[in-house]
């Protein structure tokens, strides 16, 4: 799958979908800094896609960039709040309760 998706973005396609999708295959890969990169651009594509903030600040935070993480999490729940997306805003609060607990 991320052959493919990599094979679009070299042809010229690059949207918030596509980038969406390498950061979860990334970071399912455990590829974090990868994973940050294409959700950061997904992010910058899209700055309402709460998913993707999910995303981006748990690849972040297993990169060992906490002040990232807590950002984009934070970011993440404004999105999610605008968008009335209450199962994302709850996760991400979560997070950001054990992220303030491990510190």
């Amino acid at each position: 799958m991320l052959e493919s998706l990599e094979k679009m973005l070299g042809k010229g396609v690059d949207n918030s979908l596509l980038r969406f999708g390498l950061g979860k295959g990334y970071l399912d890969l455990g590829d974090n800094l990868k994973a940050a990169e294409h959700l950061q651009r997904c992010v910058a594509f899209d700055p309402t896609y709460s998913a993707a903030w999910k995303l981006l600040g748990k690849a972040q935070l297993a990169a060992g960039d906490r002040v990232a993480a807590r950002t984009a999490w934070e970011q993440g729940i404004a999105a999610a709040q605008a968008h009335g997306d209450k199962q994302a805003e709850k996760e991400m609060t979560v997070f950001l309760k054990k992220l303030d607990k491990a510190s």
